[in-house]
């Protein structure tokens, strides 16, 4: 069982910039697909970044990028998303996820952990 917690989530006006944090309960760096996927009200949970096992590779959503950059530092179990230039349509619920299998980088139903969740409001 892995353990996810994020922080960092806030409020800040558009054009601001805001970094989340998520702490693993173990090391997933070698292991797993971490990234962040966000969930707006009434929309449908949707990939946002991910980092693939090892860090060879990344992904970002056309929506983010250019804006946001994913990373990870090993040594504290730590996945963090770098959000600048934000903009009102980035507010939703952000949560870090953790994937066994390729699809949970794009796919709810494949992530195998979740974080708690981490509220970010862009204002404008």
């Amino acid at each position: 069982q892995v353990h996810l917690v994020e922080s960092g989530g806030g409020s800040v006006q558009a054009g601001g910039s805001l970094r989340l944090s998520c702490a693993a309960s173990e090391y997933t760096a070698s292991t797993y697909y971490m990234g962040w996927f966000r969930q707006a009200p009434g929309q449908e949970r949707e990939g946002v970044a991910a980092v693939w096992p090892g860090g060879g590779s990344t992904y970002c959503a056309d929506s983010v990028k250019g804006r946001f950059t994913i990373s990870q530092d090993n040594t504290k179990n730590t996945l963090y998303l770098q959000m600048n230039s934000l903009k009102p349509e980035d507010t939703a619920m952000y949560y870090c996820a953790a994937a066994r299998s390729q699809l949970g980088v794009w796919n709810p139903p494949w992530v195998n952990y979740w974080g708690q969740g981490t509220q970010v409001t862009v204002s404008s």
